[in-house]
């Protein structure tokens, strides 16, 4: 069996009964590619004489987790999240091996790190339903990923994360008032980023979808924008408002690019240091450009927008996903009561 580089990572090949075998192992780092190129050869003479499969290669966890971080070389963003997450983790599994991870381990790590963050300072004195857990919850789906990775490479037989329950989250709903909204408008420093923080605020849009918006996706002449490629992979279109009309109709179009939000004809890949800067500026604390997004929502039911619009404004696929606004409008679910029974 010969072991070589091609490009960034290692391949195998070898020969059995005068046939060639060519195979990627998928990873930059030669031990890791030994152990699976040792692997291949054990699982093609497995299948080419139907032998029953015994030992499975006992590999560390650490060691193999880098080979699943660089399997996902093509989301970079998706890289640092998971390599972020895996911090906490990876010092309570890494020196075990994979196939002898149990359930039992996963909820024991779920009950250290449940505890480690009951005690954070931030947490002194609250409740534990008060409490949300949700960086856990992300962590478990990195780990049930991982393990997915490994029953597939055949390092499991099963998934030890695939069942463990979830637990509670907090949902994040920040609300500004009209005064707010303008003081944060006016705390920009510059047009473009007082244009994407309005949009997003009469829009309700993703910061992906706002700065991946194109001009032939504005239709001023029908009043309607679609927004493509979204996360929920499926467009949807949001009607263009009166002050929405007159924002996209007051910014000059760039003849050499096609985004409508971009810095002198470049794309934009980010504008979270000018929005803190308008933060500040405003007198505004923990807030994040996702906010706006929520922003949008409560302002939508707190006007007598029902749930199901407002979750179709927003891109959501469940109403399940909506209904972390409906606690802002008890009038407006009692009036909607009234008005079906009538009142007495």
């Amino acid at each position: 069996m010969r072991i070589y580089k091609r490009g960034q990572v290692y391949w195998c090949e070898f020969r059995l009964d005068n046939k060639h075998y060519q195979y990627s192992c998928k990873t930059k780092q030669k031990e890791i590619a030994q152990e699976i190129a040792s692997a291949i050869y054990a699982d093609t003479i497995r299948n080419r004489f139907n032998l029953p499969v015994k030992n499975k290669s006992k590999i560390l966890f650490s060691d193999f987790f880098k080979n699943y971080i660089d399997s996902l070389i093509n989301s970079p963003r998706t890289v640092i999240n998971k390599t972020v997450e895996s911090k906490h983790f990876l010092p309570f599994f890494g020196n075990k091996e994979i196939i002898n991870i149990t359930p039992a381990d996963i909820k024991s790590y779920q009950l250290q790190r449940k505890l480690e963050i009951i005690n954070l300072p931030k947490n002194a004195g609250k409740r534990e339903q008060d409490i949300t857990f949700k960086s856990i919850n992300n962590e478990l789906g990195t780990l049930s990923n991982f393990f997915n990775f490994c029953v597939e490479k055949g390092y499991a037989d099963k998934n030890p994360a695939q069942r463990i329950k979830k637990l509670n989250t907090l949902s994040r709903i920040k609300t500004l008032s009209e005064d707010d909204i303008q003081k944060l408008i006016s705390g920009a420093t510059n047009k473009l980023t007082r244009n994407l923080i309005t949009f997003l605020i009469l829009t309700g849009s993703r910061k992906g979808e706002a700065l991946n918006l194109k001009w032939d996706d504005v239709d001023l002449q029908n009043d309607v924008i679609a927004i493509k490629g979204t996360k929920t992979k499926y467009d949807r279109y949001i009607p263009i408002s009166k002050p929405l009309k007159e924002l996209l109709t007051a910014i000059e179009k760039n003849k050499d690019c096609q985004y409508v939000f971009n810095n002198s004809g470049a794309k934009i890949g980010n504008f979270r240091k000018s929005f803190m800067t308008a933060c500040r500026n405003a007198g505004l604390k923990d807030l994040r450009i996702h906010d706006l997004r929520h922003v949008f929502a409560s302002k939508m039911v707190m006007n007598g927008t029902s749930l199901y619009i407002t979750g179709e404004l927003l891109g959501h696929r469940t109403t399940q996903m909506t209904k972390k606004y409906s606690h802002l409008v008890p009038e407006t679910l009692k009036k909607a009561v009234d008005d079906a029974w009538g009142k007495k």
